[in-house]
């Protein structure tokens, strides 16, 4: 997961993201066992592996590779990065069968391969991602994706009762929630829930299609980087509501 290596500390509470993932890495997917997400859990996994289907993927900050493991099952290749090694190796020890998914510690500002990748997947990073860098962050990920490549991006929809309460809203309009571990120590952790405009503004100029598919609890973003020849445009977004909804 990106974030600072500071640690600093706000009502007795850590707020260092790298860190609060590398703590919580053996009770990290603890969160996909809620029962009224299970619906949407098998849907989005219907989604991303047609998405994905025999397509070159880099995942980014794919954590203990929850969905790297479903994805796999019909990608041809990922390569799965994340800034923590404690999750990583949670990641390395789950079933790829068709043997096809390399794993690398590496911070995605830091990322440089030799050649782009055809598709990039990001879980539930896009809301840990402060308002204010969101355009750097979505360079970067462009910039990672082959002209007309696809660039996918899933996360959280608040949901009273279901999520976690927000804590605080900073000056910016990022939004945190206080988290607690299995071990006492807490953290307030950013934590933003972008609408569809929001992420359509976000992407105004970035992309040469979006398509936003939504669900109860989550949401997924597809879009296509600019190619070379057509220069930076924007289509509306194609929304599409889960059948669950």
């Amino acid at each position: 997961m990106h974030g600072s290596s500071a640690r600093t500390r706000l009502n007795g509470m850590n707020d260092d993201l790298t860190a609060y993932y590398d703590r919580r890495a053996t009770e990290y997917e603890a969160i996909y066992a809620k029962p009224e997400r299970q619906a949407d859990l098998l849907a989005a996994t219907q989604a991303l592996q047609a998405i994905f289907k025999e397509k070159e993927v880099l995942e980014i900050a794919c954590g203990t590779g929850y969905w790297t493991e479903k994805i796999a099952q019909t990608a041809r290749s990922i390569k799965a990065t994340d800034i923590n090694e404690s999750v990583l190796e949670i990641a390395r020890h789950k079933r790829y069968p068709n043997q096809n998914v390399a794993f690398e510690v590496a911070d995605l500002y830091q990322l440089n391969p030799l050649r782009p990748s055809e598709a990039l997947f990001g879980g539930f990073l896009w809301s840990h991602i402060p308002l204010q860098a969101l355009p750097k962050f979505i360079q970067k990920t462009n910039e990672l994706v082959a002209a007309g490549g696809t660039v996918v991006m899933m996360d959280n929809r608040y949901v009273e009762g279901s999520s976690t309460p927000i804590f605080s809203r900073d000056e910016m309009g990022n939004t945190c929630q206080r988290r607690q571990l299995q071990n006492g120590e807490t953290y307030l952790v950013l934590k933003n829930f972008p609408n569809q405009t929001d992420l359509e503004n976000a992407l105004q100029g970035k992309c040469s299609t979006l398509q936003y598919i939504q669900f109860q609890y989550f949401w997924i973003a597809v879009w296509q980087t600019n190619t070379h020849t057509t220069g930076p445009c924007f289509c509306a977004a194609k929304t599409q509501n889960a059948a669950n909804q």
